[in-house]
């Protein structure tokens, strides 16, 4: 009997401390969430971004995507992405750039 009990008591802590770690964390990347997008800021940015590009609906719509979870929206038509670095690392799920 006393073995079960300690027993229970072990996996009740081992999960009480799981549980509190998971949600110290989603604490954490609910605070260094960016807050949301005025109106306006996303369109004329990827309307210049995509300017030159061979498929003008498909770039507006990627760039529509990355530009509200980031934020930010690198100058230019073609590359610095360096400018933007969560646009520049956001991939696809074949690995390849999300953002263009």
């Amino acid at each position: 009997m006393k073995l079960v009990f300690a027993t229970l008591l072990l996996i009740a802590l081992v999960c009480s401390t799981f549980f509190a770690s998971t949600a110290l964390s989603d604490a954490d990347d609910a605070a260094a969430a960016p807050g949301p997008v005025p109106n306006g800021f996303c369109g004329p940015r990827c309307g210049e971004r995509c300017a030159k590009a061979g498929e003008k609906d498909r770039c507006l719509k990627y760039c529509g995507i990355c530009c509200q979870q980031c934020q930010c929206v690198p100058s230019g038509t073609f590359g610095n992405k360096s400018q933007c670095p969560c646009y520049m690392n956001k991939k696809n799920s074949k690995g390849k750039p999300k953002c263009p």
